[in-house]
Order: C-alpha cells, then structure tokens, then sequence
C-alpha cells in the first residue's frame, strides 16, 4: 500500500496558526516593553519637575528662614550653608532639565531667574532686619509678596504638563452655600 507524503491544507493552516501566534506573541513584548518605557520615562520626568519645584519653592522660602534665623554666628553659617545647598539644587535641576526636557528649561530658567529676583531682594532686605528674640516674633505678620515667582511657576507648570503628555486640568464649577454664588475652580 503505498501512503501519499503531499502537503495538506491542514498543515498548512497549523503553521500558520503557530506563526501568527509567535509573531502575535513579539508584537505583545514590543508594545509592553514600549509602553513600560514611556511610562518609567514619564515617572522620571515626573519626580523631576517636582523635585525641581521643590528648590525654587525652598529658595522661596528663604527669607522667612532668614528672618527667624537664630543670633548665634552658627546659626548664621548654617543658614547660609542652606542657601548655597539650594541654589545648587536650583543649578542641578536647570541642567538636568535641559537635558531631560529642553522644551521646558527656558520656561524653569525664568522661574528661576523669577524667584532670584524676587526672594533674592526679600532675602537682602531680610538679612538687615534684627533677628527675633521671642517666640511671639516668630510670626511675622505679613506674607512677603511671590506674584513674579507664583507667574513664573504657572507657566513653568504649563510646560512640564505638556512635557508629560498631560492636559490640564478641567475647571470646576463649585457652589458656595451663602448668597449661593459660583466660583470656578
């Protein structure tokens, strides 16, 4: 009896199927491993930013560090350690972002050049200011003025959400309970 050795469609179909599914199961592994990529860049970018805002907002906060400083000349070489610790945290952000997100450095460049500006004169002033020696100075009364800084920081804010491939976020109407007015938030 003599057995017939030709191709079948059966055949045929199996290794297709096995086919498909080998190169089903790569495309799966690309798009994983591209999608896991883009989102590990993302978090990196993320903590970036944050990490970034952070210097300028503790830069921000200087002044009301020097204010409250204490009258020992530990205190005054610990708190201008600070100072020179900060604006290099500032110096390594700017870099970093050149490099990380070059479309957001100039937008982080003004905000910072914002809050040199600004804090940088509340700083001097507050320097020439008497250290407090009770606790009830501690409280100083009145917020220093931050509307360059606060400007800068929003459009700062701006780009890194577009930097991240986010949208800003939606306005919300809220109703307040007295006199029923609205407020968007």
């Amino acid at each position: 009896m003599a057995v017939a050795t030709g191709w079948t469609w059966a055949q045929t179909a199996a290794l297709l199927a096995g086919a498909v599914a080998v190169v089903g199961a790569l495309i799966t592994v690309a798009v994983t491993y591209g999608l896991n990529q883009r989102a590990a860049r993302r978090e990196r970018q993320t903590k970036l930013f944050a990490e970034a805002l952070a210097a300028i907002e503790d830069y921000a906060e200087l002044p009301y560090r020097i204010r409250r400083r204490p009258r020992t000349p530990e205190g005054r070489h610990e708190l201008t350690e600070q100072v020179s610790q900060i604006q290099s945290r500032i110096a390594f952000h700017q870099a970093w972002i050149s490099l990380e997100a070059p479309g957001v450095a100039s937008l982080y460049n003004h905000l910072v050049r914002a809050a040199k500006t600004q804090a940088g004169k509340q700083m001097a002033e507050s320097w020439l200011i008497p250290p407090i020696t009770k606790d009830a100075q501690v409280n100083l009364g009145a917020a220093y003025p931050r509307d360059e800084i606060d400007a800068a920081r929003g459009q700062c804010v701006e780009a890194m959400r577009a930097a991240l491939g986010r949208r800003p976020p939606r306005k919300v109407l809220v109703e307040l309970q007295p006199g029923n007015q609205r407020l968007r938030v």
